[in-house]
């Protein structure tokens, strides 16, 4: 009898969903910004997964840009008990408070896209690419198509962010190593287009000669781009990074000279992963690298349908 019952018990088990048998897992997700092109796609290849693994479910907060709202959501997340959380930090040198709020409380927490600047404790993961990289890609590409030579400016992200430190460092070191390179100067617009036109406008009226823009970002490539096209300048290389969709579309029309593919999708959907491993108790790496890939015309359609998939 005892048999009988245990037998007709597993077989109601197995006919339960996934997300019964499973422990519902919920992460809070604190994002830099929302309105950004690049993150938005982060953030919606998270909600992806999440909603693909079944019982995993997201809460998703903007910081906009600043710091102490971000701890505030931290902290609001602690106090509602969330199994893990995931970071897209504003300031990636200034994330000492919130790992202690996620230490203390013993919540694994999961830094995505922009890497903290401090050693990470136990319970805690990185799930991004590696910044300096992509500077170097862009930059050695720019370098064949100026053959050599020629003045560079670089559009810099925001000044509190590993990547736009990383990418910037990454250009330079390249630069450097070709005597007919010269760096002129290098301006921040935060990452945003419309800041990027202004920078990039201020140069052209400058007068100085420009022969390449290397930008941290495609949004402010595309800005680049639009202010030499106001001012009828043409014969500019423009570069950027993160292959957005908006940029492929420049790459096709011949007016960004390349980008660097940073993986949003496999950024988002590593980020995730790596959480609920971290719940469930498993190992997993300190330091969770996407690979960066270089896109220029003769290879943009790859991305293009990677975009649509």
């Amino acid at each position: 009898m005892k048999l009988k019952k245990l037998i007709v018990t597993s077989v109601l088990m197995c006919m339960l969903p996934a997300s019964v048998l499973a422990k519902d897992i919920k992460i809070g997700v604190s994002m830099a910004y929302f309105d950004d092109n690049f993150l938005t796609i982060l953030r919606q290849s998270m909600q992806n997964k999440m909603k693909a693994d079944g019982n995993v479910s997201g809460q998703f907060e903007d910081a906009k840009g600043d710091i102490a709202q971000q701890i505030q959501q931290i902290e609001n997340f602690v106090s509602q008990g969330v199994d893990a959380i995931i970071l897209n930090p504003v300031d990636t040198q200034g994330v000492k408070p919130m790992i202690k709020l996620a230490e203390n409380a013993k919540i694994p927490l999961v830094f995505v896209n922009r890497r903290p600047e401090v050693t990470l404790p136990a319970g805690m993961a990185y799930v991004g690419s590696d910044s300096k990289l992509a500077g170097k890609l862009q930059m050695e590409e720019l370098a064949k198509l100026m053959n050599g030579k020629g003045n560079v400016m670089i559009l810099m992200g925001e000044l509190s962010s590993e990547a736009t430190r990383d990418r910037t460092r990454g250009v330079e070191e390249v630069a450097a190593k070709y005597p007919g390179i010269k760096i002129i100067d290098k301006q921040t617009a935060k990452f945003f287009r419309k800041e990027a036109v202004d920078v990039t406008t201020d140069w052209i009226l400058s007068g100085q000669q420009i022969d390449a823009i290397a930008s941290n970002n495609d949004e402010m490539a595309i800005g680049a781009i639009l202010a030499l096209k106001q001012a009828k300048k043409s014969g500019v290389l423009v570069a950027g990074v993160d292959g957005t969709p908006d940029a492929l579309e420049f790459i096709k029309k011949g007016d960004l000279a390349l980008s660097v593919f940073q993986d949003a999708k496999g950024q988002g959907e590593g980020a995730v992963q790596t959480a609920i491993q971290l719940v469930k108790g498993e190992k997993v790496e300190s330091s969770v690298l996407i690979p960066y890939q270089l896109i220029t015309k003769a290879n943009y359609q790859e991305f293009a349908d990677k975009n649509r998939k």
